[in-house]
This record gives structure tokens, sequence and C-alpha cells, in this order.
């Protein structure tokens, strides 16, 4: 087991990661279970998938300690975070009595947590959650940080708030349930931290990867804390992303937001495949500035490659030239006025925000890539 405190000035939290807390998760939250019983079921919510694989003995669980859940279910994907979603969800924990001392609790992925995050920041000006991410993706990076949205016209995540978890209970064991492609997806993130700013966990990565992908307990508890650690030093340092300290998580982001919109937020490209291959642009990227070696940029492509992710522009058969991917990035939550920051890397393992980039520069770049 593994306990990483997120230290927030006044709001910290833990992150608990332990084989099986799924199936004893009541004990762990007995402090946000308070206020509920039998006669007044826990609020949870969860997609269609999470709520079938895991509903009956989060029931059972429950009413051993003389307690209900009312669920909430949504459509998974991309689609349930929309404004029409949203509102439902609102009026359901309206109509359920919840309060501000109250706990909703995010059963789910990505998507799940960030609704149920954004609507509990929303609902009588706050009340609480916590997160029981079942995707490798949500374990390593979304529930973690407090970062809640929705989608609009405009672009991805660009409705939101700041709302931190108050606990986070991670069980390895729920990926068990995970496809193969959720799994390589979450993955992506993992790396992400190695190339961000840690470059001995890449390294470890280069070796250990597979095992982490076949879901071996010893390698997926050390992956998932290291990434969680140093997440949360980063959270701790710049929490609502003023400096450019937390920005630094959103490596491969720029790009790989750009493609998601190209691609219609849609199951053609999951998000954490985005990351990934925004990672492969920005190491590419770095090179073509002369800031890292080409030999460091295929390093960096390989390892992504090595875990059957895309590595390459041209994977995604695309119709669009780069200045249409550009024209996605002003849409970017980053953009300051006329300019974009871009992260990119001084090493494998050194990642910074680069105020200079030239937008048209990236586009005969990515035009570049686009022809292969």
């Amino acid at each position: 087991m593994a306990v990483i405190p997120v230290a927030l000035a006044g709001r910290a939290y833990d992150v608990v990661i332990e084989e099986g807390l799924l199936g004893r998760f009541a004990e762990a939250a007995a402090p946000f279970l308070k206020g509920y019983g039998a006669a007044r079921p826990v609020p949870f919510v969860a997609d269609t998938n999470t709520h079938r694989l895991f509903a009956s003995g989060i029931d059972a669980h429950l009413a051993e300690h003389g307690l209900a859940a009312d669920w909430f279910v949504v459509e998974p994907g991309e689609d349930a975070k929309t404004w029409g979603v949203l509102e439902k969800l609102c009026d359901w924990l309206l109509a359920s009595g919840v309060t501000r001392k109250d706990h909703v609790f995010a059963l789910g992925g990505g998507v799940v947590g960030d609704l149920v995050g954004f609507a509990c920041a929303i609902t009588k000006r706050g009340c609480g959650f916590v997160q029981l991410p079942t995707t490798l993706l949500a374990q390593v990076d979304s529930s973690v940080g407090g970062k809640t949205a929705i989608n609009t016209r405009a672009g991805k995540n660009l409705i939101g708030a700041f709302h931190q978890p108050s606990l986070v209970l991670i069980d390895p064991m729920v990926l068990g349930t995970l496809p193969e492609r959720e799994m390589r997806a979450g993955y992506a993130e993992v790396l992400k931290y190695g190339l961000l700013g840690d470059a001995v966990f890449f390294s470890w990565l280069e070796t250990n990867g597979n095992k982490v992908l076949r879901r071996d307990p010893a390698a997926l508890e050390h992956a998932i804390a290291t990434s969680i650690a140093m997440k949360a030093r980063i959270v701790a340092e710049d929490e609502r992303e003023t400096e450019d300290r937390r920005a630094l998580l959103n490596l491969g982001h720029t790009f790989g937001h750009a493609l998601e919109a190209e691609t219609g937020f849609s199951d053609r490209l999951l998000h954490g495949e985005a990351v990934a291959l925004g990672m492969v642009l920005a190491a590419k990227y770095s090179a073509r500035r002369g800031e890292i070696s080409a030999a460091d940029a295929a390093l960096a492509t390989e390892a992504i490659a090595a875990a059957g992710l895309p590595a390459r522009l041209t994977d995604l058969d695309l119709t669009c030239d780069g200045a249409a991917l550009v024209d996605h990035m002003r849409h970017d939550k980053k953009a300051e006025g006329t300019t974009l920051p871009f992260l990119l890397l001084r090493a494998l393992g050194e990642a910074y925000v680069a105020r200079d980039v030239n937008l048209p520069d990236i586009a005969a770049f990515l035009d570049g890539e686009l022809a292969g």
C-alpha cells in the first residue's frame, strides 16, 4: 500500500493506492460517508460500463455497513462531458438533498471524474467528492489535482473549475477489466511523467513498461505511485497553473488536444493516444529547434511506439493541413492573448515552457509530419 499526500494549504488530501481497495473502500472513506444511511443513500456517479462491472459489489459492500447507493449513470466517452449532462447531474444532486458537507463518489475514468468534480464545484457553491478512478489514465493523472471541466463546441475542457477531491482511492486490481487499448492510452500519461521531469523513471519504463502494460502488480503500483507523487509535488507548488510549474503536466497536450478536436473528440483517437502522439511531436519539434538531439527525439518516439501507441501523424489519416491544427490550438486554455506557450524538451526528463514559438512555424512543421 502507498499513501501519497497532496499538500495543499488548508485542504490537503490523501491518495491511497492498494490492491483490493475498491472492495473495502467504505472503511477508507468512512469520514466522508457520515450523514448517509439506509434511508439516505450515498450518491454514486458512474458510466454504464463501470456501473455494470462494479455496482453490485459496491451495493453489497455498502449494505454490510448499513448503507445504500443511489446511482447516476452516464454514457461512456467524452459525450458525457456536456452542458446537458451536467445540468441533469446537478438537478439529480439537488433532488437528492446533497449538502455542502456531503460527498459524492465518482467511480470511473477521467470523464466521470471531470464531470462529477465540476458538478460538485458549482452545486450549492461547492460540495465534496471522492475519486474512485478505474482507468490507468485517471489513476495516474486526472483524479488528482482538482482540474474539472466539460467540453464545448469551442474545444475540450474550456468550461470548468479547480475543485480538489477530498480523497482519492486507487485500486490497481480494477485495471484487470480495462481493455488493452484503454490501458495503453493510460500508459501514455505514465510515460509523460518520465519525459517531463524524471529521466530515471523514463529509463525504468524503458525496461519495465511491458510489465506495467501486462498489469504486473509490483510494476503497476510503482508506476502509479511514482506518477502520482510527481503530480502531487507539482500541484502543491502551483495548484491553479498560474506559473509555469504546473503547466509542465501539459506535455503533449497542446498538440494532442488539436488532434482530438480534428478527430471530433471521438473514439477514433483516445485522449491518452492523443497525448502520446503530442509528446512525439513535442520531442520532434524540440529537436527541430536544436534543444534536444534527433537521437533523443527518436528515443521518446520509440518508447511510445513500443507501448503500441500512435507515434506518427500519418497513422491518423487526417485530411487537414498544419494550419488547421494550429487553428484548433488557438482555443487552448493556455493561450495568452495572441501567444500560445508550448511544452517542449531541453532533455529527456526535462520539460520547459517555451513562449517564443512561432505558430506559422508549427504549421509548417506539422505539414511535414502529415506528409510523412
